[in-house]
């Protein structure tokens, strides 16, 4: 059972790194779709509605992963239904971990893969807004050293 874990964690990590660089890469072109609008002024509320329109997309693309693992969770019948399994895929991922759903024993493994797939996730997506962000004011002030949008 434990490889058995082990497999479906994988394929899911590697699964939800597809989606989430499917969804990072819609974002970035649409940056550079957007550059141009967002080297004129007003600069400040350009910034804020570009960064929450980003921040959004990427929570969009986490919930679709979080579906997919609440989807095998389904599948695997570790939950009956899929509000439990949502709920516990979201919680996991997001690594908040309330602990008032936990899984069987022969599961646990599955669902601390659940917590990795979410720390990467996460830290991809943090990277991409640093990265965006370092662009944006770039692109807004005119500098050049790679940071472009063009």
């Amino acid at each position: 059972m434990i490889f058995t874990q082990l497999i479906y964690g994988s394929l899911l990590i590697v699964g939800t790194v597809f989606i989430q660089v499917a969804f990072i890469s819609t974002l970035t072109y649409c940056l550079h779709v957007l550059s141009n609008w967002l080297a004129r002024p007003p600069f400040q509320l350009k910034t804020v509605l570009i960064l929450s329109a980003m921040v959004l997309w990427l929570v969009a693309g986490l919930s679709v992963s979080a579906a997919l693992w609440a989807g095998v969770y389904l599948v695997i019948g570790a939950f009956n239904s899929l509000e439990p399994a949502l709920y516990f895929s979201i919680v996991t991922f997001s690594t908040l971990g309330y602990g008032d759903i936990v899984l069987e024993p022969q599961w646990r493994i599955l669902g601390s893969l659940t917590a990795v797939n979410g720390l990467i996730i996460v830290g991809l997506n943090t990277a991409v807004l640093v990265e965006a962000i370092a662009r944006i004011r770039a692109t807004q002030h005119g500098t050049s050293g790679g940071y472009h949008l063009h």
